[in-house]
């Protein structure tokens, strides 16, 4: 190992999830080099769940009944008040809020306290890692030794960390984090069905909804990308056989108006799998992908596009937190790729079809929490129900 591998910093000019910053040092264990000479770090994301409080009547039973009271976080940082079925208007006048400043009219972050582990002066500093290269590229793990190596209650998860913005689908961010605790209080939504994927990143939440559902596809653009998603689906497949689901990973390009069916790309779709997603899907979700005014309009014409080739009814879950940026266009705090992806859903509530219409309403985030991260009142899920106009 030479020495730019023994300390890996993080520069200015790259972005790292929250998810990661509050991971201390020592749990970073890097496993390690992606085919793009990027470092992997293997990270355990405990479930707070007991299978056997698991129940087949739907939501009821959390499954934290026998979760210790010091080991459940809070249940949500929601006022207490349902916002179900309100429009999305109304939802922003209800949620609005001026960005917090300092007295020269700076944003004022306010940081997470410190945990007590933190302060061990042993540990090394915050802004680096000393990372342990376990394996090459080509040392994969095989779904029978994952099964050996997990317990039912943690994830594993192999991601990157301080990536530039167009490699941040490999961190793992708290939206995922969130949607996965819906997908397993909403088990009726999602139990025994076709659920689909959009911008899986590490495959965190499709892993979550392959406990309950009975096939998950998985989908992303970049073969690297999803090389890392398919190795973490190995590592977690005892998961998915205990709840009776499958992932499966594929290529779906925002960009790209049809599916990739040519059997020499990798992650291509074959003409079954096609014809199982168009028949069957009547869940698809995404979670924090909309951070690129782009990308936000390619997802959202994706989805309208997918919804009006699937032959059932379908709900779609969104996950997204509002980010507070001073921009320099603006001279001010704003929150402008939120903005636009709430401009993008009064839109397609409004849009006018002869076969379709598309409801809108928010989620209140007061669901118990299975995992264990920070439910700060920035994070938001929304629910888009298509159904056929009468």
């Amino acid at each position: 190992v030479g020495p730019a591998m023994d300390e890996v910093t993080f520069k200015s000019n790259t972005v790292l999830s929250d998810v990661h910053l509050y991971t201390p040092n020592h749990r970073h264990l890097m496993v390690r080099l992606n085919s793009v000479g990027q470092p992997v770090f293997l990270s355990q994301f405990k479930l707070l769940w007991s299978r056997d409080s698991w129940t087949d009547s739907g939501t009821e039973d959390s499954g934290l009944r026998d979760v210790p009271p010091q080991e459940a976080p809070p249940a949500g940082s929601g006022s207490g008040h349902s916002h179900e079925g309100l429009s999305p208007q109304a939802w922003a006048d209800t949620t609005s809020q001026e960005a917090p400043l300092d007295e020269d009219g700076d944003l004022d972050v306010v940081r997470r306290p410190r945990a007590a582990s933190d302060l061990d002066p042993a540990e090394p500093p915050r802004d680096k890692v000393h990372p342990m290269i376990l394996a090459q590229e080509e040392d994969d793990l095989t779904g029978d030794q994952a099964q050996e190596s997990c317990p039912d209650s943690i994830i594993k998860i192999e991601h990157t960390m301080a990536t530039p913005l167009e490699d941040v689908g490999k961190q793992v961010w708290r939206g995922a984090l969130l949607l996965a605790d819906y997908i397993l209080f909403q088990r009726d939504l999602f139990q025994g069905r076709t659920v689909l994927e959009l911008g899986a990143g590490t495959g965190l939440v499709s892993i979550v909804a392959a406990t309950v559902a009975r096939t998950v596809y998985c989908t992303d653009v970049g073969t690297d990308l999803l090389a890392m998603c398919q190795r973490n689906v190995a590592l977690n497949s005892h998961l998915a056989t205990a709840g009776g689901g499958v992932v499966k990973v594929k290529e779906l390009d925002w960009l790209k108006d049809d599916l990739c069916t040519d059997p020499n790309v990798p992650f291509s779709w074959s003409e079954e799998d096609i014809a199982d997603l168009y028949d069957h899907t009547t869940v698809l979700f995404a979670a924090e992908v909309f951070y690129d005014d782009d990308l936000t309009d390619a997802l959202f014409n994706t989805l309208s596009r997918l919804v009006r080739r699937l032959k059932n009814a379908c709900t779609a879950i969104l996950s997204v937190e509002r980010r507070f940026n001073f921009t320099l266009r603006h001279l001010d705090v704003t929150c402008e790729a939120y903005d636009h992806f709430r401009a993008s859903l009064n839109a397609l509530e409004k849009l006018a079809d002869s076969r379709l219409r598309f409801m809108v309403e928010p989620v209140e985030a007061s669901f118990p929490q299975l995992l264990i991260y920070e439910r700060i009142r920035q994070l938001e899920l929304w629910k888009i129900i298509a159904e056929p106009t009468p």
